[in-house]
Protein backbone atom coordinates (compact mmCIF):
# COMPACT_ATOMS: atom_id res chain seq x y z
CA UNK A 1 0.00 0.00 0.00
CA UNK A 2 1.31 3.44 -0.89
CA UNK A 3 2.00 5.82 2.01
CA UNK A 4 -0.47 8.69 2.51
CA UNK A 5 0.78 11.88 0.90
CA UNK A 6 0.78 14.66 3.50
CA UNK A 7 1.46 18.30 2.63
CA UNK A 8 2.64 20.53 5.47
CA UNK A 9 2.16 24.27 4.91
CA UNK A 10 4.15 25.89 7.71
CA UNK A 11 7.23 27.81 8.78
CA UNK A 12 10.76 26.47 9.04
CA UNK A 13 12.37 26.03 12.46
CA UNK A 14 16.15 26.26 12.14
CA UNK A 15 16.67 24.18 15.31
CA UNK A 16 14.51 21.31 14.03
CA UNK A 17 12.16 21.08 17.00
CA UNK A 18 8.99 22.54 15.54
CA UNK A 19 7.47 23.73 12.27
CA UNK A 20 8.21 22.04 8.97
CA UNK A 21 11.05 20.01 10.47
CA UNK A 22 8.84 18.51 13.21
CA UNK A 23 6.15 17.82 10.63
CA UNK A 24 8.49 15.92 8.33
CA UNK A 25 9.76 13.80 11.22
CA UNK A 26 6.24 13.07 12.46
CA UNK A 27 4.78 12.22 9.06
CA UNK A 28 7.74 9.97 8.25
CA UNK A 29 7.66 8.15 11.59
CA UNK A 30 3.94 7.47 11.10
CA UNK A 31 4.44 5.99 7.65
CA UNK A 32 3.42 8.97 5.54
CA UNK A 33 5.13 10.69 2.63
CA UNK A 34 5.97 14.27 3.66
CA UNK A 35 5.82 17.26 1.32
CA UNK A 36 6.19 20.91 2.26
CA UNK A 37 5.21 24.43 1.36
CA UNK A 38 7.36 26.70 3.51
CA UNK A 39 5.65 29.95 4.50
CA UNK A 40 8.43 31.61 6.50
CA UNK A 41 12.00 31.16 7.62
CA UNK A 42 12.69 31.52 11.32
CA UNK A 43 15.92 31.67 13.27
CA UNK A 44 15.08 29.94 16.53
CA UNK A 45 16.22 27.41 19.08
CA UNK A 46 15.08 26.15 22.46
CA UNK A 47 15.51 29.63 23.94
CA UNK A 48 13.32 31.52 21.51
CA UNK A 49 12.82 33.09 18.09
CA UNK A 50 15.39 35.69 17.03
CA UNK A 51 14.31 36.40 13.44
CA UNK A 52 11.36 35.72 11.13
CA UNK A 53 11.08 36.39 7.42
CA UNK A 54 7.93 35.44 5.52
CA UNK A 55 8.20 34.17 1.97
CA UNK A 56 6.19 35.72 -0.84
CA UNK A 57 2.61 34.48 -1.27
CA UNK A 58 3.45 33.62 -4.88
CA UNK A 59 6.27 31.31 -3.79
CA UNK A 60 4.07 29.62 -1.21
CA UNK A 61 1.40 29.06 -3.86
CA UNK A 62 4.01 27.72 -6.29
CA UNK A 63 5.18 25.16 -3.72
CA UNK A 64 1.61 23.98 -3.15
CA UNK A 65 0.98 23.76 -6.90
CA UNK A 66 4.22 21.85 -7.51
CA UNK A 67 3.25 19.18 -4.96
CA UNK A 68 -0.41 18.82 -5.83
CA UNK A 69 0.01 18.83 -9.61
CA UNK A 70 2.48 15.94 -9.67
CA UNK A 71 2.76 13.88 -6.47
CA UNK A 72 -0.79 14.50 -5.29
CA UNK A 73 -1.98 14.89 -1.73
CA UNK A 74 -4.19 12.93 0.66
CA UNK A 75 -4.27 15.38 3.59
CA UNK A 76 -2.90 18.81 4.50
CA UNK A 77 -1.56 20.26 7.73
CA UNK A 78 -1.40 24.05 8.12
CA UNK A 79 0.83 25.67 10.72
CA UNK A 80 2.52 29.06 10.87
CA UNK A 81 1.41 31.26 7.95
CA UNK A 82 3.48 34.42 8.32
CA UNK A 83 1.21 37.03 6.72
CA UNK A 84 -2.43 37.76 5.82
CA UNK A 85 -1.59 37.45 2.12
CA UNK A 86 -0.15 33.97 2.64
CA UNK A 87 -3.24 32.95 4.62
CA UNK A 88 -5.42 34.11 1.72
CA UNK A 89 -3.45 32.33 -0.99
CA UNK A 90 -3.37 29.11 1.04
CA UNK A 91 -7.15 29.29 1.43
CA UNK A 92 -7.52 29.88 -2.31
CA UNK A 93 -5.48 26.80 -3.14
CA UNK A 94 -7.13 24.54 -0.57
CA UNK A 95 -10.66 25.52 -1.56
CA UNK A 96 -9.92 24.13 -5.00
CA UNK A 97 -8.05 21.09 -3.70
CA UNK A 98 -10.85 19.56 -1.58
CA UNK A 99 -8.81 17.23 0.64
CA UNK A 100 -8.89 16.92 4.46
CA UNK A 101 -7.15 19.84 6.17
CA UNK A 102 -5.92 20.06 9.76
CA UNK A 103 -5.33 23.67 10.81
CA UNK A 104 -3.07 24.50 13.74
CA UNK A 105 -3.73 28.25 14.26
CA UNK A 106 -0.16 29.09 15.32
CA UNK A 107 0.03 32.47 17.02
CA UNK A 108 2.77 32.11 19.63
CA UNK A 109 5.81 29.82 19.82
CA UNK A 110 6.41 27.64 22.87
CA UNK A 111 9.04 30.17 23.94
CA UNK A 112 6.43 32.95 23.91
CA UNK A 113 7.42 34.67 20.65
CA UNK A 114 4.53 36.01 18.57
CA UNK A 115 4.24 34.31 15.17
CA UNK A 116 1.04 35.93 13.87
CA UNK A 117 -0.26 39.50 13.90
CA UNK A 118 -3.89 40.59 14.20
CA UNK A 119 -4.41 40.77 10.44
CA UNK A 120 -3.08 37.24 9.95
CA UNK A 121 -5.33 35.95 12.75
CA UNK A 122 -8.30 37.60 11.02
CA UNK A 123 -7.42 35.57 7.93
CA UNK A 124 -7.82 32.35 9.91
CA UNK A 125 -11.62 32.42 9.44
CA UNK A 126 -11.55 30.96 5.92
CA UNK A 127 -9.10 28.28 6.95
CA UNK A 128 -11.19 27.20 9.94
CA UNK A 129 -14.19 26.79 7.64
CA UNK A 130 -12.08 24.73 5.23
CA UNK A 131 -10.52 22.48 7.84
CA UNK A 132 -11.89 19.18 9.10
CA UNK A 133 -10.23 20.14 12.40
CA UNK A 134 -8.72 23.25 14.00
CA UNK A 135 -6.35 22.68 16.94
CA UNK A 136 -6.02 25.77 19.20
CA UNK A 137 -4.17 25.72 22.50
CA UNK A 138 -5.44 27.64 25.52
CA UNK A 139 -4.11 31.03 24.37
CA UNK A 140 -5.17 30.55 20.76
CA UNK A 141 -8.67 29.44 21.74
CA UNK A 142 -9.08 32.62 23.79
CA UNK A 143 -7.85 34.75 20.87
CA UNK A 144 -10.40 33.07 18.61
CA UNK A 145 -13.22 33.97 20.99
CA UNK A 146 -13.35 30.90 23.21
CA UNK A 147 -15.64 27.89 23.07
CA UNK A 148 -18.75 29.97 22.39
CA UNK A 149 -17.26 31.58 19.29
CA UNK A 150 -15.86 28.30 17.97
CA UNK A 151 -19.20 26.55 18.43
CA UNK A 152 -20.99 29.44 16.71
CA UNK A 153 -18.69 28.96 13.71
CA UNK A 154 -19.95 25.41 13.41
CA UNK A 155 -16.48 23.93 12.95
CA UNK A 156 -14.80 20.91 14.49
CA UNK A 157 -11.96 21.81 16.84
CA UNK A 158 -9.63 20.28 19.38
CA UNK A 159 -9.20 22.47 22.47
CA UNK A 160 -5.73 21.48 23.67
CA UNK A 161 -5.13 21.62 27.40
CA UNK A 162 -1.39 21.24 27.69
CA UNK A 163 -0.94 24.91 28.56
CA UNK A 164 -3.54 24.82 31.34
CA UNK A 165 -2.68 24.30 35.00
CA UNK A 166 -2.92 21.01 36.85
CA UNK A 167 -1.62 17.48 36.82
CA UNK A 168 -4.39 16.23 34.51
CA UNK A 169 -4.11 17.35 30.88
CA UNK A 170 -7.44 17.38 29.05
CA UNK A 171 -7.88 17.81 25.31
CA UNK A 172 -11.49 18.27 24.22
CA UNK A 173 -12.62 17.32 20.72
CA UNK A 174 -15.69 19.29 19.69
CA UNK A 175 -17.55 18.08 16.60
CA UNK A 176 -20.77 19.87 15.62
CA UNK A 177 -23.80 17.83 16.58
CA UNK A 178 -21.88 15.51 18.92
CA UNK A 179 -21.16 15.48 22.64
CA UNK A 180 -17.69 16.71 23.69
CA UNK A 181 -15.05 13.99 23.49
CA UNK A 182 -12.63 14.56 26.39
CA UNK A 183 -9.24 12.83 26.20
CA UNK A 184 -7.12 13.06 29.32
CA UNK A 185 -3.76 11.98 30.63
CA UNK A 186 -1.36 12.64 33.46
CA UNK A 187 0.92 15.60 32.76
CA UNK A 188 4.41 14.68 31.58
CA UNK A 189 6.74 17.05 33.43
CA UNK A 190 9.47 18.16 31.04
CA UNK A 191 10.80 21.39 29.61
CA UNK A 192 11.52 19.57 26.35
CA UNK A 193 8.17 20.32 24.76
CA UNK A 194 9.13 22.41 21.74
CA UNK A 195 6.91 21.60 18.78
CA UNK A 196 4.10 19.75 20.54
CA UNK A 197 1.37 21.54 18.57
CA UNK A 198 3.11 21.06 15.23
CA UNK A 199 3.68 17.39 15.96
CA UNK A 200 0.10 16.80 17.07
CA UNK A 201 -1.49 18.45 14.04
CA UNK A 202 0.77 16.74 11.51
CA UNK A 203 0.16 13.38 13.22
CA UNK A 204 -3.61 13.92 13.00
CA UNK A 205 -3.28 14.81 9.32
CA UNK A 206 -1.23 11.67 8.68
CA UNK A 207 -3.74 9.41 10.40
CA UNK A 208 -6.61 11.05 8.50
CA UNK A 209 -4.62 10.56 5.29
CA UNK A 210 -4.44 6.87 6.20
CA UNK A 211 -8.24 6.78 6.36
CA UNK A 212 -8.84 6.85 10.12
CA UNK A 213 -11.96 8.61 11.44
CA UNK A 214 -11.35 11.97 13.09
CA UNK A 215 -11.75 10.92 16.73
CA UNK A 216 -9.41 7.95 16.33
CA UNK A 217 -6.87 10.07 14.45
CA UNK A 218 -6.83 12.58 17.31
CA UNK A 219 -6.56 9.91 19.98
CA UNK A 220 -3.64 8.15 18.27
CA UNK A 221 -1.89 11.46 17.53
CA UNK A 222 -2.05 12.37 21.22
CA UNK A 223 -0.36 9.10 22.09
CA UNK A 224 2.39 9.83 19.57
CA UNK A 225 3.04 13.25 21.12
CA UNK A 226 3.18 11.77 24.62
CA UNK A 227 5.63 9.15 23.39
CA UNK A 228 7.79 11.86 21.79
CA UNK A 229 7.78 13.90 25.02
CA UNK A 230 9.04 10.91 26.98
CA UNK A 231 11.75 10.23 24.37
CA UNK A 232 13.12 13.80 24.30
CA UNK A 233 16.92 13.73 23.87
CA UNK A 234 17.52 16.60 26.30
CA UNK A 235 18.97 19.09 23.81
CA UNK A 236 19.00 22.83 24.46
CA UNK A 237 18.94 25.09 27.50
CA UNK A 238 15.27 26.09 27.17
CA UNK A 239 12.20 24.40 25.69
CA UNK A 240 14.08 21.60 23.97
CA UNK A 241 12.92 19.36 21.11
CA UNK A 242 10.99 16.14 21.54
CA UNK A 243 12.19 12.68 20.58
CA UNK A 244 10.43 12.04 17.29
CA UNK A 245 13.09 9.48 16.42
CA UNK A 246 11.94 7.11 19.16
CA UNK A 247 8.24 8.02 19.37
CA UNK A 248 5.55 5.46 18.67
CA UNK A 249 2.02 6.06 17.40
Amino acid sequence: MSPPRILSIAGSDSSGGAGIQADIKTITMLGGYAMTAITAITAQNSLGVTAVEALSPALVAAQIDACTSDIGVDAVKIGMLGSPAIAAVVADRLEALRVPVVFDPVMVATSGAALADAATIAGFERLMRLAVLTTPNVTELAALGGHAAMMARGVAYLAKGGDAEGERVEDTLMIPGEAPHVMAGTRIHTRHNHGTGCTLSSAIATYIGRGLPLSEAVDRARLFVRSALRAAPGFGAGHGPMGHHEARG
